[in-house]
């Protein structure tokens, strides 16, 4: 019987779709997916008389939050913004009290490495009275609302000793305050220290979990108070220098002791774990996998009855994939599979009280994001992320594994453009680089898929969720940090695979990346032999030394072996700019907070000196993250990116 190879095996696929499916049809206009989200946050009031979502009445974006009744969705909203500011998210914390957190730029630049040109407030609106309350406490966030208080939700931040601190984020202490929405007083429940300073309550508001840190012997330490009564009491230990996981995610709330804890426990993949607090050690293992790491846990649906509830663990492979623990959980999810249109990743984001009414989420390839409201036996859709982009337009995305040339298995994800192979490719490895990866909707994928090209997004050496060896083996070794070496060679391996499987076309072959995926396109560009016709390097890391110095001396333990040796090892583009050998184009952001805007103009300065030929694109206004991306960066960028594949990128362009 004769072998179908991959491009045979997803024509095949693709042909039961219809040839609707396989037509080549005109791509979107780039506003398309340049525009900020029309909808996002739906949820319902804890009473499920309303719903609120955050809305954009412009291809701008200015977020109103806008408030229906479940009985009469055609009716006029209560519609609020925050002008000058921009809320950005939301929570009900009563049947009347919306909180919402709302940024404003206050600067032109930044303020220094990771100290952007924003700040965050936090405020309240009654939407029976209609009257708004702003809370001073600048950069507060909502960690509790409180569902078994009325009125009453608690919320922290770092206190100003702290911020400056060269503690990194993660071990800077927290001071909790439960704030009267209603009076708008506010009591100090607990001050964290560098010791114990991250603490987690549960639905009545009681301290269970705390995390802190002994700066003198390097050891990070986690404490327990059982529903939330007693002492702190420490219950487990690990050294600073430890790569293995150990994070909580929620307890047994039957048998309160039981915590459950995402663990590697001695074994390469982490797992999802019980551990008894009292006796201080690990219990049952409860769920693991051969082939990736544990994501966490899945909390209840509905949170104003069961906030503390854990109900599934999660993992991603080709998807996000859950495993329940509860019989009616599990079927809620299976009844809203099987009814949610290009059903992918769903998500019950809100719940009444009385559990009748709902909202739902879905997104996935070929659903960028949509809204569902259950109520009184209907099921209707609220909204779409971007309800230009319809599904039959857009690409499937397959979950891949690949050798590269040392004989590492590498998963992948490539999305497919409608039309038959072999296509122009782009490889587009994530940021980070340590980081988990799985694909939902990517919006960047998408883009280009839908202007023909398909994209490979690798899980290259030092990518999490594949285990702890794959993670080490990026920096932990005899060589050091593999940037620019193995780590660039999965991402070519990958590209040479899907030449071979017929995808794409060999002489067709472009980079893009973002962050550190910047980094290696600016690595690519410099390669010989070279693989690719061009390169797009998006916020890239041009200096290696210049970046690390930024945070070398506050940075310890783990994250410093990871940091070091990768950036200290690793290949630093820019004494590679004279080797670049393909055309390149350079992005960058002008406020840039976590790679500085000055590594793109350095970059620049030496290929001025060696008079290689470089576009560059400055993105005036764009920090580094896409939620500070508006409608005018991601128009720019994405015309930057098209017009650069199809007008410089090799002998007649992508």
């Amino acid at each position: 019987m004769k072998t179908l190879n991959l491009a045979q095996l997803l024509l095949l696929s693709f042909s039961v779709m219809g040839a609707a499916l396989l037509s080549a049809a005109e791509p979107y206009p780039l506003d398309y997916f340049a525009v900020r989200s029309a909808v996002s946050n739906v949820e319902v009031s804890p009473n499920g008389k309303h719903v609120a979502m955050l809305s954009n009445p412009s291809k701008d974006g200015d977020p109103y939050i806008e408030v229906y009744k479940t009985d009469s969705l055609s009716a006029k909203p209560f519609r609020l913004n925050a002008d000058p500011m921009e809320i950005t998210s939301f929570y009900w914390a009563t049947d009347d009290v919306i909180v919402f957190r709302a940024r404003q730029q206050v600067r032109d630049k930044i303020d220094g490495f990771n100290q952007g040109v924003y700040e965050f407030v936090l405020a309240s609106v009654d939407i029976k009275k209609k009257k708004i309350k702003k809370y001073e406490q600048a950069g507060a966030s909502i960690s509790n609302i409180l569902p078994a208080k009325k009125n009453k939700v608690i919320y922290s931040f770092v206190p100003g000793n702290f911020k400056s601190s060269k503690l990194s984020s993660a071990f800077r202490p927290r001071a909790y305050y439960e704030l009267n929405l209603k009076t708008g007083a506010k009591r100090l429940l607990f001050r964290g220290k560098v010791s114990m300073g991250q603490v987690e309550t549960n639905g009545e508001g009681k301290p269970w979990l705390a995390r802190g840190f002994d700066i003198q012997t390097g050891t990070l330490s986690w404490y327990a108070r059982v529903n939330g009564e007693g002492e702190w009491e420490e219950f487990y230990s690990q050294h600073e220098d430890s790569f293995e996981e150990f994070s909580v995610t929620g307890y047994d709330t039957e048998k309160p002791n039981i915590y459950f804890v995402v663990a590697n426990n001695g074994k390469d993949k982490a797992g999802l774990w019980e551990y008894d607090v009292k006796a201080k050690k690990f219990g049952e293992l409860i769920y693991a996998r051969k082939d990736v790491d544990i994501v966490g846990t899945l909390s209840h649906s509905n949170y104003w009855t069961d906030p503390d509830k854990q109900v599934a663990v999660s993992y991603t492979t080709d998807r996000t994939h859950r495993e329940f623990f509860d019989g009616q959980e599990a079927a809620v999810y299976q009844q809203l599979q099987g009814i949610v249109p290009n059903a992918y990743y769903l998500r019950v984001n809100s719940r009444s009280r009385d559990g009748n009414t709902l909202t739902v989420y879905n997104q996935g390839p070929r659903d960028p994001g949509s809204y569902y409201l259950l109520h009184k036996g209907n099921f209707n859709k609220i909204g779409s992320t971007y309800p230009l982009l319809k599904p039959e337009g857009l690409a499937d995305v397959k979950y891949i594994k690949y050798k590269a040339r040392d004989g590492r298995t590498i998963p992948a994800y490539i999305t497919v453009p409608n039309g038959k192979p072999p296509f122009p490719a782009v490889v587009m490895p994530h940021g980070g680089p340590f980081v988990a990866e799985g694909i939902r909707y990517d919006e960047w994928a998408q883009m280009l898929a839908n202007n023909g090209y398909l994209v490979l997004q690798p899980q290259y050496r030092g990518s999490r969720g594949h285990g702890m060896e794959h993670y080490l083996s990026a920096f932990n070794t005899e060589a050091g940090g593999q940037g620019g070496y193995k780590m660039q060679d999965d991402k070519d391996d990958g590209m040479m695979y899907l030449v071979e499987q017929g995808l794409a076309d060999k002489d067709r072959l472009a980079f893009y990346g973002w962050s550190y995926g910047g980094y290696a396109a600016l690595i690519a560009a410099a390669r010989t032999p070279n693989i690719y016709q061009c390169s797009i390097a998006g916020a890239a890391v041009t200096d290696n030394q210049y970046q690390v110095n930024h945070y070398r001396a506050r940075i310890r333990g783990a994250g410093k072996l990871e940091q070091l040796r990768m950036w200290d090892d690793s290949i630093s583009p820019i004494e590679e700019v004279e080797k670049v050998n393909i055309p390149l184009l350079v992005i960058h952001g002008s406020v840039d907070q976590r790679v500085p805007p000055a590594h793109a103009r350095k970059y620049m300065d030496e290929v001025k000196k060696h008079g290689k030929k470089v576009s560059y694109v400055e993105l005036d206004g764009a920090d580094h993250f896409s939620n500070t991306l508006f409608y005018n960066h991601q128009k720019e960028l994405y015309e930057s990116i098209i017009g650069f594949l199809k007008n410089e990128c090799g002998p007649g362009g992508l």
